[in-house]
């Protein structure tokens, strides 16, 4: 997610303008201040976890796990229908190589397929640009229509995604929340990134700053190894969102706790839309070869969103 733009959101009639949901090329929008090494070539830095997660290949849980225990689930989408709860954006980014298409998103055999592939196409040279131009390259991009938020009225939230993450050089399959204001101001929750030529790990971080732009978060980011291919078959990756930490979880194991960063905090009351990407390139390959790149796909069995006291 590494890069800035200016992006179109169409909210039922309406269509507003939004900055955020993307890091600064920069470098000053990773969670390390753009220290860390993870973020080029499939060096994992210094940010790692040190403990590797035994993962469960097909790994499912039922809602009952959470309601069972004082959980109300507010948000689900099981991708059996259409996509009507989500926008589909169209256009480039700035230092990835693909142009955004909806018809990259499709409904198959009850997921929410997104597609990267090698093919030539005129676009938006950003999103919401309207200079055109030539790409290579085409994948997609999902954004909810809703938002969700913990707050003082529901301070637990839990974010759950069953997801299949794309295998390929050039490739990062991403799952993560963006607020619809200045980035990053309204704050960004990295849920799961998956580098596709390292995919025993994942990644999460966050962000949030007070001026446009700026990043204060330091250390948010942390890479976490685990034990099986996240490529080979579906994960459940759950974010725990509360008013001090971010509760990281895969195939029901908790990852990680994270409170580093020092603004966790500060997310807290700032809703976010949620949004599933395969961007080609951007800071996860500062050196990108194109002749490597053959494409891939992310999958995704389900979305759902729980509320606790």
């Amino acid at each position: 997610m590494k890069t800035t733009f200016i992006c179109t959101i169409l909210l039922g009639s309406l269509c507003i303008m939004s900055v955020g949901c993307k890091k600064l090329a920069n470098g000053t929008g990773s969670g390390d201040g753009g220290n860390n090494g993870g973020n080029t070539g499939g060096t994992v830095g210094k940010y790692t976890n040190p403990n590797t997660t035994s993962v469960i290949c097909d790994y499912d849980v039922s809602d009952t796990a959470y309601t069972n225990h004082g959980w109300t689930k507010t948000f689900e989408d099981d991708f059996t229908g259409d996509l009507s709860k989500w926008n589909l954006i169209k256009g480039g980014l700035i230092m990835e190589e693909q142009c955004y298409e909806p018809a990259n998103v499709q409904i198959a055999s009850g997921s929410a397929v997104i597609t990267a592939k090698k093919e030539t196409v005129s676009g938006p040279k950003t999103v919401g640009n309207d200079t055109m131009q030539n790409f290579n390259y085409t994948s997609g991009w999902m954004v909810s229509k809703s938002t969700f938020v913990a707050n003082s009225s529901t301070p637990k939230v839990r974010i759950v995604a069953r997801i299949k993450m794309a295998s390929g050089y050039g490739l990062t399959s991403l799952f993560y929340g963006f607020g619809g204001g200045a980035w990053p101001t309204t704050g960004e929750i990295d849920f799961a990134e998956t580098q596709g030529d390292n995919t025993k790990v994942y990644a999460t971080d966050y962000a949030y700053g007070s001026s446009a732009n700026s990043n204060v978060v330091s250390g948010g980011i942390l890479y976490n190894p685990v034990t099986e291919d996240l490529s080979a078959c579906y994960h459940t990756y759950v974010m725990e969102w509360t008013q001090n930490s971010l509760n990281s979880y895969i195939d029901g194991k908790l990852v990680e706790t994270k409170t580093k960063g020092g603004y966790v905090s500060s997310l807290f009351g700032k809703p976010q839309y949620l949004t599933f990407s395969l961007p080609i390139g951007g800071l996860y390959y500062s050196q990108l070869k194109t002749a490597n790149i053959q494409g891939g796909t992310m999958s995704i069995d389900y979305v759902k969103v729980f509320t606790s006291n």
